[in-house]
């Protein structure tokens, strides 16, 4: 072959962090996608505010943004101040904020969680105490209305029982698609409910929920099955954290299962997969990601600490589809901007992560504001 030719072929088709990209049938203006981050900042009911609008309108320039998670049910909550998506004030609520994307040309999904064991008998209805596929007590403390407080052992889920989370999941779905969400995020990370179930460090389970890999994952299977019948499986994404101890999870083979559950989530044909890679509590990773993303035919989202030069390099050697980003974009709402001008970031204010009101939340200021 003609070396002018080769070369003319990769130039054609190299492509970097700033080109549109296909996903399913919306037209992203760029491959940055907006990490999904909890911000507290909901009303005591869980609803979204018209602040919370804002805060996604001035960040609606990411190709896609994915919101913080949603819980699903009452029994789903396991922090102070999250926005729900299980009552018609909460489809209410997240009308402003997709609205406020939409009119600033944006695109948008919501997570939909279930914390599972990760919530404490203060924060469930009736003082109930948590669910979980098994009764093992995570290490740590959570957040609560009143302070840090311990986590409790869980109440391991009845058989029956499961098919209710799996409602749960889908008639958050149908309120998010009256919301007016282009689509939905299953979060099975970060040691919340599905990811309680897929890893044997926290599943030990003797029935069909429990035990080889085919049914550790039957319960994403299932929520997958009812919430596709609502959003098209092209509207629909996954999000998995193979490595993450945060929420005191394990597995005995991460690397080994993950591509399983990967290969598996290939044949539904899905908006896309996301993956944290590695750890986030120590920011290290032992697993080969590129060899799961091998096992997944379809849009693959990296995230966890990935900078400009890094996801530069993930976008161009094909190592990921799309990048995601956390803080970057929680500290400037204008980070595609940034990223593609080289401009400075923004310093980032970790005081005020989670709760509180504009400081820290919708007052960061774009780049021409500061010069």
């Amino acid at each position: 072959m003609d070396m002018r030719f080769s070369k003319l072929g990769a130039m054609i088709m190299a492509v970097n962090l700033f080109d549109t990209f296909q996903l399913g049938d919306l037209m992203l203006a760029n491959r940055m996608i907006m990490a999904p981050m909890t911000r507290n900042r909901a009303d005591v009911n869980g609803v979204a505010t018209q602040m919370m609008a804002t805060y996604y309108r001035q960040r609606a320039s990411a190709g896609l943004i994915i919101t913080e998670s949603s819980p699903v049910s009452p029994q789903a909550i396991g922090y102070p101040f999250t926005p729900g998506m299980y009552t018609d004030d909460h489809v209410e609520g997240w009308r402003c904020v997709t609205d406020a994307v939409y009119e600033e040309g944006g695109h948008v999904f919501i997570q939909l969680q279930h914390c599972g064991r990760i919530s404490l008998p203060n924060l469930q209805p009736d003082n109930g105490t948590p669910v979980g596929p098994s009764a093992i007590q995570p290490e740590g403390q959570t957040v609560t209305y009143t302070g840090m407080q311990d986590f409790v052992t869980p109440r391991a889920l009845e058989t029956d029982e499961v098919r209710e989370v799996v409602a749960q999941f889908r008639h958050s779905a149908e309120l998010a698609k009256r919301a007016g969400f282009d689509g939905v995020e299953i979060h099975g990370a970060n040691g919340y409910l599905i990811d309680q179930f897929l890893r044997d460090g926290s599943n030990h389970r003797t029935d069909v929920y429990g035990g080889n890999v085919q049914n550790r994952m039957r319960l994403l299977n299932e929520i997958l099955d009812e919430v596709s019948t609502i959003f098209p499986a092209n509207r629909v994404g996954v999000r998995l954290s193979p490595e993450n101890s945060f929420n005191s999870m394990s597995d005995s083979d991460s690397q080994k299962h993950f591509e399983y559950f990967a290969k598996q989530l290939s044949s539904r044909k899905l908006a896309y997969l996301h993956v944290l890679e590695g750890d986030m509590m120590t920011k290290i990773s032992a697993n080969n990601y590129t060899g799961l993303r091998a096992k997944f035919d379809g849009v693959y989202i990296a995230n966890n600490g990935y900078d400009l030069e890094r996801a530069q390099i993930a976008i161009g050697n094909g190592s990921a589809d799309l990048v995601a980003f956390g803080t970057p974009f929680l500290a400037n709402p204008d980070l595609v901007c940034r990223y593609q001008e080289s401009l400075p970031l923004n310093e980032v204010d970790s005081d005020t992560f989670y709760g509180g009101d504009e400081r820290g939340y919708t007052d960061y200021p774009v780049y021409k504001a500061i010069t």
